[in-house]
């Protein structure tokens, strides 16, 4: 299992490797759950990401082919040795089929990127709140379209966690059916200390954190001790960490 960090600017990078991150996520919090950062902070969080490490990308939701492919087309992205993950979401996205077209096409994008990113469909837990469909469709979806992974996590990131709208059995069950598929499975979504121990059980691939990584929360800056602290609490690595302990695991290896 990998721990990944959301960093919202270069300075922080250094603070979630220090503390252990596996995989360095490029967000800015404050435009949402998986909100874009500038182009700008993008290629300076780069620079300081080293080759070999996974790098994930927010690209925010998005509503259309059109918007899919300009997102991914204007991502200037240097060739690294570790995987880039580029994650995508459906806010206000209320039909499957527009789904599995938008992730059609941004699989299809970013197989003609030089930088060969791999695409995670991100599914929102409280989706009954963002008005877009539920996890278990953009699963199948994301299946079907050849993505990488999938992520789940919450839209809204006050009045509850991930647990608030999938309880441990129920998360269990959606990771369980991730695997069997042959997705990288993630999971994000409000998660604290009390929360990851008991999650991490569950063997997600990756879980995703930001404000319990962070002095005064999501908009606070990452602490590397507390970075250290969630590190600490998650199951041991179960073969994804490759020679030299660098955290460059193959995708989409466990098919059923």
């Amino acid at each position: 299992m990998r721990l990944l960090v959301s960093v919202r600017a270069e300075e922080e990078v250094a603070a979630a490797l220090d503390g252990g991150a596996d995989i360095i996520d490029a967000k800015e919090p404050s435009h949402g759950s998986i909100g874009a950062v500038s182009p700008s902070v993008l290629g300076r969080i780069i620079e300081r990401v080293p080759a070999e490490y996974p790098l994930s990308i927010a690209l925010g939701d998005v509503a259309n082919p059109r918007q899919v492919e300009l997102a991914i087309s204007a991502l200037d992205l240097p060739r690294r040795i570790g995987p880039i993950y580029l994650k995508v979401g459906f806010a206000a996205v209320t039909s499957t089929y527009a789904v599995a077209e938008l992730l059609r096409t941004a699989v299809q994008a970013a197989a003609g990127h030089s930088a060969c990113p791999h695409i995670i469909a991100v599914a929102y837990a409280d989706y009954s709140l963002t008005q877009t469909v539920h996890a278990e469709s953009i699963m199948a979806a994301a299946l079907d379209a050849g993505c990488a992974g999938i992520l789940l996590d919450t839209f809204r990131k006050i009045g509850g966690n991930l647990l608030t709208w999938y309880p441990t059995d129920a998360l269990a069950r959606w990771i369980g059916d991730g695997r069997e598929s042959g997705l990288l499975t993630a999971i994000a979504g409000g998660l604290g200390t009390k929360e990851v121990a008991g999650v991490s059980a569950l063997e997600p691939d990756v879980l995703g954190v930001r404000g319990a990584a962070c002095d005064g929360g999501r908009t606070g800056g990452v602490n590397s001790i507390r970075v250290a602290q969630l590190r600490a609490l998650l199951q041991p690595n179960s073969g994804f960490l490759q020679e030299a302990g660098l955290p460059t695991p193959e995708i989409g290896s466990r098919k059923a």
